[in-house]
């Protein structure tokens, strides 16, 4: 039976998700579709309440929908639960399983960016620019790797409610204290808009970052965005935004498709050129 699995999100046109499951699928000579779906927010409860019925493996869920397939899962992982958000979606049994693979989707990004033990070459301790949801997924990701994590927003009060999920490991840092801090981190994470294509840049001199520093920005529109350009003046390790959507396609695919594909230069420039072509 041909497996077939979806993105759902509202607009979706913009998606690449289903360039990145159709490359996996040629490649492997899999007998499986991938398909994108527009469902406004006032259609999307009864979607998915659907689903189970629908033929359909499961999918990937975006904006605006995230909060949506939280509340509506008919069981969540513990790193789901911990986020908040959904963007996995696994159809078993007539239920619905709800997963957030943007946190191992990062962090396989550093891992395939900067190799194996950068945990401990950058010191363990990491500094996040941001406080929404892609913040609060990479955080639980750092945390889990073992890394001490400052959270820092120029709304004080989210950058606080991110330090809950683990007050033992994660500290909420004024905007303000921003550049004092940056020589006590070994990683720069900017999660914000600022540095996308039509947004200013991230304002922040990168002088006092320490020489084993690495730089990642979640951005990938541009793919080297001004914050990027300024670690690789310095002759730091800069991490792009792309590799996170690349990776945390993996485990959605082999829980719908039965392999587990892996993130190569060709799925990269077959992205990339997209990007560029847009």
């Amino acid at each position: 039976m041909t497996a077939r699995a979806f993105v759902v999100g509202h607009p979706i046109r913009h998606s690449r998700s289903p360039l990145i499951h159709g490359h996996w699928l040629a490649e492997h000579g899999l007998a499986g579709t991938y398909e994108r779906l527009d469902v406004a927010p006032d259609d999307f409860a009864a979607f998915f309440r659907a689903l189970p019925a629908s033929g359909f493996a499961g999918g990937n869920v975006t904006i605006p929908h995230k909060e949506a397939a939280f509340r509506l899962a008919d069981s969540l992982t513990e790193r789901a639960k911990k986020i908040g958000a959904v963007n996995t979606l696994i159809v078993e049994g007539g239920r619905v399983r709800g997963d957030n693979t943007d946190a191992p989707g990062f962090i396989a990004h550093l891992d395939q960016s900067l190799g194996e033990g950068w945990p401990e070459r950058t010191g363990g301790t990491a500094l996040v620019l941001g406080a929404g949801g892609a913040a609060r997924a990479i955080v639980v990701g750092l945390v889990e790797r073992g890394m001490r994590v400052r959270v820092a927003n120029r709304s004080p009060e989210r950058a606080r409610a991110l330090a809950e999920l683990d007050p033992g490991h994660v500290e909420a840092l004024a905007w303000e204290a921003v550049p004092a801090a940056l020589s006590e981190t070994g990683l720069l994470v900017n999660t914000t808009s600022l540095g996308m294509a039509g947004h200013p840049p991230l304002a922040l001199d990168l002088a006092p970052l320490p020489e084993r520093a690495a730089v990642a920005d979640i951005v990938y529109v541009p793919l080297e965005t001004p914050l990027l350009a300024a670690a690789r003046a310095r002759g730091l390790a800069a991490v792009d935004g792309l590799g996170m959507l690349l990776h945390q396609a993996v485990p959605g695919f082999f829980a719908w498709f039965g392999l587990r594909p892996e993130v190569t230069p060709e799925l990269r420039e077959k992205i990339v050129a997209d990007l560029v072509a847009r």
